[in-house]
């Protein structure tokens, strides 16, 4: 963490020589989500392995690009791609990008991800905006010494999920008539697939959906000050815990694929409306 806002700087100095575009919000595309990237107009993009410091994406269904260009009126930096703690990689890089989009002015954050359905009433290629999360990765991003100048030492996390930012997503959902749901969404780190025991214990304790990212990121970003952040969970398998439940990675990418049109329009609606 000391090291890190030298590192920022040299990522962003790298960036800004390569692109003219000036982002007000961030967006990280998760698994099987990286269309919205292409659609943007004005594209500029440049490959995570052109970037200081970046790790590079190891996982199918992550494209591996950081994607200038507009939507909704608005300037976007986006993740075609994003990064895990399963792959081998340290928190501190996990989240480093999310750092790296602040300092190159986005104030605004959506993060989105595939997920497992917790909760009963959830089904298949449903979009849940994120209320509030559960860190259960066994670690935390901003472990270590704390470099002041990026960040506090103790960053609150009360209204992780901007409360103004869930309700707009949900009453776009609502016109777009999307599957739209709300609830709490778990994070652990992978990459194996949950027990069935794990399962119940996370519904018992009230969380909604389980996926293996997202937490990371968003705990850096309110540490690092973007203002508001909303998070989307593609229900892409279901996970309560009962039954036999089949899950594997292509599963997860083709229910994501299939919810995409609605996914987009989300997406699209919110960002007109920032």
């Amino acid at each position: 963490m000391v090291e890190i806002g030298s590192k920022i700087k040299e990522t962003v100095t790298m960036i800004q020589r390569k692109v003219k575009q000036v982002p007000s919000v961030a967006v990280v595309l998760g698994s099987g989500l990286g269309r919205f990237a292409d659609e943007l107009s004005e594209i500029e993009a440049i490959s995570y392995q052109e970037i200081p410091h970046f790790p590079v994406s190891t996982v199918k269904g992550h494209q591996g690009k950081l994607v200038f260009g507009n939507s909704g009126g608005k300037t976007l930096v986006v993740m075609q791609g994003r990064f895990h703690f399963y792959e081998g990689y340290k928190m501190e890089e996990v989240t480093f990008p999310i750092r790296v989009m602040h300092s190159l002015g986005a104030k605004d954050m959506i993060i989105t991800n595939a997920s497992g359905g917790l909760n009963r009433n959830f089904n298949l290629g449903d979009l849940m905006v994120i209320s509030d999360h559960m860190n259960f990765m066994g670690k935390n991003p901003l472990r270590g010494p704390n470099d002041d100048s990026v960040g506090p030492r103790f960053p609150p996390m009360q209204d992780a999920y901007d409360p103004k930012l869930v309700s707009l997503a949900l009453e776009v959902g609502r016109k777009i008539g999307a599957p739209i749901q709300k609830g709490v969404y778990i994070a652990v780190s992978g990459p194996s697939y949950e027990t069935a025991a794990e399962l119940r214990a996370f519904r018992t304790w009230g969380a909604d959906a389980v996926g293996m990212s997202t937490v990371p990121e968003v705990i850096v970003a309110k540490h690092a000050g973007i203002k508001r952040v909303l998070g989307v969970s593609c229900i892409t398998d279901m996970a309560t815990g009962e039954g036999h439940e089949e899950v594997n990675h292509e599963l997860v990418i083709s229910a994501a694929n299939a919810a995409q049109p609605y996914f987009l329009n989300l997406l699209r609606g919110v960002i007109e409306r920032l």
